[in-house]
């Protein structure tokens, strides 16, 4: 038997150590939080993505009596990019959530398990890692690539 183990490299940093640019893609992801549909969990959540042309993509969760047919505000924002621009790639993408009682969340709010898998093939289209911003009022989660986020992923190469 061999142990082993993953080390996964991020940082949290205040607003104020934030690059301009993250701070503002922060900002629009707090802000989408304002058109999330959650009438069932009270938690809105708020995406956006920053592609390589420039544009910056929103998204925001949806969701649905029948819990299934909602969708989460990542795979919104990164859905709506990829359809609108498919030639552009996502450099990075903010997530913020606001809890029942309005208030942003103190821990970062990660993507769930499908989000991931869905950021992990957009970022195999685009070639390059993708920036992952992670917003809570403790702190901004910064992680570099979806790997980090999803270890021993599921991609084309199995196929």
């Amino acid at each position: 038997m061999e142990r082993l183990a993953l080390h996964i490299p991020y940082v949290r940093m205040a607003e104020d150590e934030l690059a301009p640019a993250d701070r503002r893609l922060v900002e629009s992801a707090k802000k989408s939080t304002e058109t999330s549909y959650a009438p069932y969990s009270h938690f809105c959540v708020g995406a956006a993505a920053l592609l390589t042309s420039g544009e910056t993509v929103c998204g925001s969760n949806q969701e649905n009596a029948a819990t299934p047919s909602g969708i989460c505000a990542e795979r919104c924002a990164v859905s709506y990019a990829c359809a609108r621009y498919p030639d552009a790639g996502v450099v990075a993408i903010a997530i913020a959530a606001r809890d029942a009682t309005g208030a942003f969340t103190e821990r970062p709010t990660p993507p769930c398990g499908m989000c991931r898998q869905v950021m992990a093939e957009t970022e195999a289209r685009s070639g390059k890692p993708m920036r992952i911003l992670l917003y809570g009022t403790s702190g901004t989660l910064v992680i570099e690539g979806v790997s980090a986020l999803l270890p021993f992923g599921f991609d084309g190469s199995f196929l």
